[in-house]
Protein backbone atom coordinates (compact mmCIF):
# COMPACT_ATOMS: atom_id res chain seq x y z
CA UNK A 1 0.00 0.00 0.00
CA UNK A 2 1.51 3.81 -1.04
CA UNK A 3 0.71 6.13 1.74
CA UNK A 4 -0.77 9.69 0.97
CA UNK A 5 2.07 12.42 0.30
CA UNK A 6 1.94 14.98 2.96
CA UNK A 7 -0.58 17.78 2.69
CA UNK A 8 0.03 21.11 4.56
CA UNK A 9 -3.16 22.41 6.49
CA UNK A 10 -2.94 26.17 6.08
CA UNK A 11 -5.49 26.34 8.54
CA UNK A 12 -3.23 24.86 11.19
CA UNK A 13 0.09 26.07 13.06
CA UNK A 14 2.32 25.48 9.69
CA UNK A 15 5.90 25.61 11.56
CA UNK A 16 5.74 22.03 12.84
CA UNK A 17 3.89 20.87 9.97
CA UNK A 18 6.42 22.03 6.96
CA UNK A 19 9.16 19.38 8.03
CA UNK A 20 7.01 16.45 7.27
CA UNK A 21 7.00 17.08 3.64
CA UNK A 22 10.52 15.55 3.14
CA UNK A 23 12.06 16.19 -0.32
CA UNK A 24 8.97 17.56 -1.45
CA UNK A 25 9.34 20.63 0.65
CA UNK A 26 11.83 22.80 -1.51
CA UNK A 27 9.03 22.39 -4.56
CA UNK A 28 6.25 23.03 -1.79
CA UNK A 29 7.66 26.47 -0.59
CA UNK A 30 8.74 27.42 -3.92
CA UNK A 31 4.89 27.58 -4.72
CA UNK A 32 4.04 31.19 -3.57
CA UNK A 33 0.96 32.09 -2.06
CA UNK A 34 0.02 35.72 -2.84
CA UNK A 35 -2.31 36.77 0.19
CA UNK A 36 -1.14 39.61 2.26
CA UNK A 37 -2.43 37.17 5.65
CA UNK A 38 -0.12 35.05 6.36
CA UNK A 39 -0.40 31.46 7.77
CA UNK A 40 -0.08 31.16 11.81
CA UNK A 41 3.28 30.23 12.74
CA UNK A 42 2.77 28.10 16.39
CA UNK A 43 -0.61 27.12 18.10
CA UNK A 44 1.33 29.23 21.27
CA UNK A 45 0.10 32.82 21.65
CA UNK A 46 3.57 34.23 23.01
CA UNK A 47 5.63 31.85 20.43
CA UNK A 48 3.33 33.28 17.57
CA UNK A 49 3.94 36.53 19.20
CA UNK A 50 7.58 36.80 18.66
CA UNK A 51 7.54 35.94 14.65
CA UNK A 52 5.79 39.19 13.72
CA UNK A 53 7.61 42.19 13.59
CA UNK A 54 6.63 46.27 11.91
CA UNK A 55 9.63 47.12 9.43
CA UNK A 56 9.90 50.30 11.55
CA UNK A 57 10.70 48.34 14.45
CA UNK A 58 14.44 47.55 12.31
CA UNK A 59 15.49 51.23 12.14
CA UNK A 60 14.62 51.87 15.73
CA UNK A 61 16.47 49.15 17.73
CA UNK A 62 19.55 49.20 15.50
CA UNK A 63 20.13 52.95 14.48
CA UNK A 64 20.83 54.27 17.77
CA UNK A 65 22.97 50.69 18.03
CA UNK A 66 25.11 52.45 14.84
CA UNK A 67 25.36 55.65 15.99
CA UNK A 68 26.89 53.99 19.32
CA UNK A 69 29.37 51.93 17.48
CA UNK A 70 30.54 55.08 15.59
CA UNK A 71 31.04 57.10 18.92
CA UNK A 72 32.90 54.01 20.28
CA UNK A 73 35.38 54.64 17.09
CA UNK A 74 35.98 58.28 17.21
CA UNK A 75 36.47 57.51 21.30
CA UNK A 76 39.58 55.61 20.42
CA UNK A 77 41.05 57.78 18.48
CA UNK A 78 39.25 57.62 14.78
CA UNK A 79 38.42 61.17 13.34
CA UNK A 80 35.21 61.27 11.74
CA UNK A 81 36.05 61.65 8.25
CA UNK A 82 37.98 58.55 9.20
CA UNK A 83 34.95 56.46 10.72
CA UNK A 84 32.70 57.93 7.73
CA UNK A 85 35.33 55.76 5.71
CA UNK A 86 35.44 52.91 7.85
CA UNK A 87 31.29 53.17 7.70
CA UNK A 88 31.27 53.17 4.08
CA UNK A 89 33.60 49.91 4.27
CA UNK A 90 31.36 48.56 6.67
CA UNK A 91 28.51 48.83 4.25
CA UNK A 92 30.33 47.49 1.40
CA UNK A 93 31.29 44.21 3.33
CA UNK A 94 27.41 44.17 4.44
CA UNK A 95 27.39 44.17 0.58
CA UNK A 96 28.81 40.42 0.48
CA UNK A 97 27.41 39.39 3.89
CA UNK A 98 23.87 39.81 2.64
CA UNK A 99 24.66 37.85 -1.09
CA UNK A 100 26.43 35.04 1.20
CA UNK A 101 23.24 34.85 3.45
CA UNK A 102 20.88 34.48 1.26
CA UNK A 103 22.76 32.01 -1.74
CA UNK A 104 24.17 29.91 0.91
CA UNK A 105 22.15 29.97 4.09
CA UNK A 106 18.76 31.70 3.28
CA UNK A 107 18.57 28.83 0.36
CA UNK A 108 19.97 25.54 1.49
CA UNK A 109 18.43 23.21 0.44
CA UNK A 110 16.91 20.36 3.06
CA UNK A 111 14.54 17.36 3.17
CA UNK A 112 14.85 16.80 6.56
CA UNK A 113 12.35 17.16 9.30
CA UNK A 114 14.19 19.78 11.17
CA UNK A 115 16.31 20.81 8.58
CA UNK A 116 12.77 22.02 6.50
CA UNK A 117 11.71 23.25 9.79
CA UNK A 118 14.56 25.76 10.42
CA UNK A 119 14.84 26.97 6.97
CA UNK A 120 11.14 27.89 7.32
CA UNK A 121 11.21 29.78 9.97
CA UNK A 122 14.29 31.50 8.59
CA UNK A 123 13.53 32.36 5.05
CA UNK A 124 10.72 29.53 3.39
CA UNK A 125 8.11 31.51 5.15
CA UNK A 126 8.65 34.59 2.96
CA UNK A 127 8.77 32.83 -0.37
CA UNK A 128 5.77 31.09 0.60
CA UNK A 129 3.62 34.27 1.76
CA UNK A 130 5.90 36.82 0.15
CA UNK A 131 3.44 39.38 1.23
CA UNK A 132 3.30 38.60 4.52
CA UNK A 133 4.42 41.93 5.52
CA UNK A 134 5.02 41.12 9.66
CA UNK A 135 7.40 38.42 8.96
CA UNK A 136 9.35 40.34 5.86
CA UNK A 137 11.94 41.77 8.64
CA UNK A 138 14.20 39.78 10.54
CA UNK A 139 12.76 39.94 14.11
CA UNK A 140 15.65 41.86 16.11
CA UNK A 141 16.57 38.87 18.69
CA UNK A 142 17.19 36.89 15.82
CA UNK A 143 19.68 39.67 14.23
CA UNK A 144 21.29 39.56 17.41
CA UNK A 145 22.08 36.03 17.56
CA UNK A 146 23.67 36.15 13.43
CA UNK A 147 25.20 39.64 14.38
CA UNK A 148 27.67 38.00 17.07
CA UNK A 149 29.70 35.50 14.77
CA UNK A 150 30.06 38.58 12.37
CA UNK A 151 31.45 41.20 15.20
CA UNK A 152 33.85 38.67 15.85
CA UNK A 153 34.83 38.12 12.84
CA UNK A 154 35.48 42.36 12.62
CA UNK A 155 37.11 42.05 15.45
CA UNK A 156 39.71 39.53 14.56
CA UNK A 157 40.20 41.37 11.20
CA UNK A 158 40.41 44.85 12.17
CA UNK A 159 41.55 46.93 15.29
CA UNK A 160 40.23 48.05 18.18
CA UNK A 161 39.74 51.51 17.02
CA UNK A 162 38.23 50.52 13.88
CA UNK A 163 35.78 47.37 14.34
CA UNK A 164 33.23 49.02 16.40
CA UNK A 165 32.75 51.43 12.90
CA UNK A 166 33.37 48.80 10.14
CA UNK A 167 30.61 46.84 12.06
CA UNK A 168 28.31 49.93 12.95
CA UNK A 169 29.16 50.20 8.99
CA UNK A 170 27.58 46.33 8.09
CA UNK A 171 24.76 46.65 10.52
CA UNK A 172 23.53 50.29 8.68
CA UNK A 173 23.71 48.03 5.35
CA UNK A 174 21.80 45.51 7.18
CA UNK A 175 18.87 47.89 8.18
CA UNK A 176 18.95 49.33 4.35
CA UNK A 177 18.49 46.02 3.48
CA UNK A 178 15.59 45.18 5.66
CA UNK A 179 13.97 48.37 4.84
CA UNK A 180 14.40 48.43 1.15
CA UNK A 181 13.40 44.61 0.99
CA UNK A 182 10.28 45.70 2.72
CA UNK A 183 9.52 48.84 0.64
CA UNK A 184 10.25 46.08 -2.60
CA UNK A 185 7.23 44.19 -1.26
CA UNK A 186 5.20 46.68 -0.18
CA UNK A 187 5.88 49.90 -1.70
CA UNK A 188 4.93 51.06 -5.52
CA UNK A 189 8.25 51.57 -6.86
CA UNK A 190 7.23 53.39 -10.47
CA UNK A 191 10.44 54.35 -12.11
CA UNK A 192 14.27 54.65 -11.20
CA UNK A 193 16.55 52.40 -9.25
CA UNK A 194 13.49 51.32 -7.00
CA UNK A 195 11.90 49.85 -10.07
CA UNK A 196 14.46 47.90 -10.96
CA UNK A 197 15.03 46.19 -7.73
CA UNK A 198 11.47 45.77 -7.54
CA UNK A 199 11.61 43.60 -10.94
CA UNK A 200 14.89 41.71 -9.61
CA UNK A 201 13.22 40.87 -6.17
CA UNK A 202 10.04 39.68 -8.81
CA UNK A 203 11.95 37.27 -10.60
CA UNK A 204 13.54 35.67 -7.90
CA UNK A 205 10.87 34.87 -6.30
CA UNK A 206 8.07 34.08 -9.03
CA UNK A 207 10.73 32.93 -11.70
CA UNK A 208 14.31 32.21 -11.37
CA UNK A 209 14.40 31.59 -7.68
CA UNK A 210 17.36 29.66 -7.42
CA UNK A 211 19.61 33.07 -9.21
CA UNK A 212 19.17 36.79 -8.34
CA UNK A 213 20.40 36.74 -4.81
CA UNK A 214 21.27 40.42 -4.22
CA UNK A 215 18.51 42.51 -2.78
CA UNK A 216 20.31 46.15 -2.55
CA UNK A 217 22.64 45.64 -5.51
CA UNK A 218 23.12 43.09 -8.07
CA UNK A 219 26.77 43.84 -8.51
CA UNK A 220 27.72 40.29 -6.17
CA UNK A 221 25.72 38.28 -8.75
CA UNK A 222 27.23 39.78 -11.60
CA UNK A 223 30.87 38.87 -9.69
CA UNK A 224 29.63 35.34 -8.64
CA UNK A 225 27.76 34.37 -11.84
CA UNK A 226 24.18 33.92 -10.55
CA UNK A 227 22.76 37.09 -11.99
CA UNK A 228 19.18 35.52 -14.26
CA UNK A 229 19.99 35.21 -18.09
CA UNK A 230 16.12 36.38 -18.54
CA UNK A 231 14.15 38.55 -16.40
CA UNK A 232 10.02 39.22 -15.84
CA UNK A 233 9.21 43.01 -16.42
CA UNK A 234 5.33 42.45 -16.10
CA UNK A 235 4.18 40.25 -13.73
CA UNK A 236 3.23 41.92 -10.15
CA UNK A 237 -0.28 42.58 -11.85
CA UNK A 238 -0.57 38.89 -12.54
CA UNK A 239 0.26 37.69 -9.36
CA UNK A 240 -1.59 40.36 -7.34
CA UNK A 241 2.53 41.78 -6.10
CA UNK A 242 1.60 45.62 -6.10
Amino acid sequence: MVSKPFTVDLNKPIVFQVGHLGEAYEKWVHQPIVTKDGPRFFANDFCELLTRTKWWVIPLVWLPVVCWLVCISTQRGLTPTEAALVVVGGIFIWTLLEYCLHRFLFHIKTTSYWGNTFHYLLHGCHHKHPLDGLRLVFPPAATAILCAPVWTMFKLLSSPSTAPALFGGGLLGYVTYDCTHYYLHHGKPSKGYGQILKRYDLNHHFKVQNKGFGITSSIWDHVFGTFPATQVSHISQKNGYT
